[in-house]
């Protein structure tokens, strides 16, 4: 499917603003950018429907770790969906630059307006953790949880 030139920078603006958001850690603003009617496919999570539901979790599971970074290696825009390679990286907790990340694909498809309505997340749970556990004997600490 070939896009008009307007249509393809309209995407690429929208997953720029996408990674930005998700930068700046304001998840709330970040499920802000899912249709009321997104689907969400995390494999290690589940299946969410709708914006509500993907805020209640990402709001849950970003929490303990607000100092991960997401940098990204590629992307690439075919149609109206974008495929990307998001680094899931924690800092070195001595300050020094040890490397503690895990890779990530990420498929979106453009909804229109800015928003997507579709989100897939592939990544192998079992690096993740890995990471998470070196990280941690490193020196690296959860946030805390509030507690009610």
């Amino acid at each position: 499917m070939h896009l008009s030139e307007s249509l393809h920078e309209e995407i690429e603006s929208a997953w720029r603003h996408f990674v930005e958001v998700g930068d700046s850690g304001d998840w709330n603003s970040w499920a802000n950018l899912h249709s009321q009617d997104c689907i969400w496919v995390e494999h290690h999570l589940g299946t969410f429907h709708g914006r509500e539901a993907i805020r209640e979790t990402i709001l849950r599971v970003m929490q303990p770790v607000p100092m991960m970074e997401f940098p990204v290696a590629w992307h690439a825009i075919s149609g109206h969906r974008v495929v990307y390679y998001p680094w899931q990286v924690l800092p070195d907790p001595t300050g020094g630059d040890s490397s503690y990340r895990f890779g990530c694909v990420t498929i979106l498809e453009y909804a229109g307006d800015g928003l997507w309505s579709y989100q897939e997340d592939l990544y192998n749970p079992a690096e993740g953790q890995a990471v998470f556990k070196s990280w941690m004997k490193a020196g690296g600490q959860l946030a805390s949880t509030p507690t009610d």
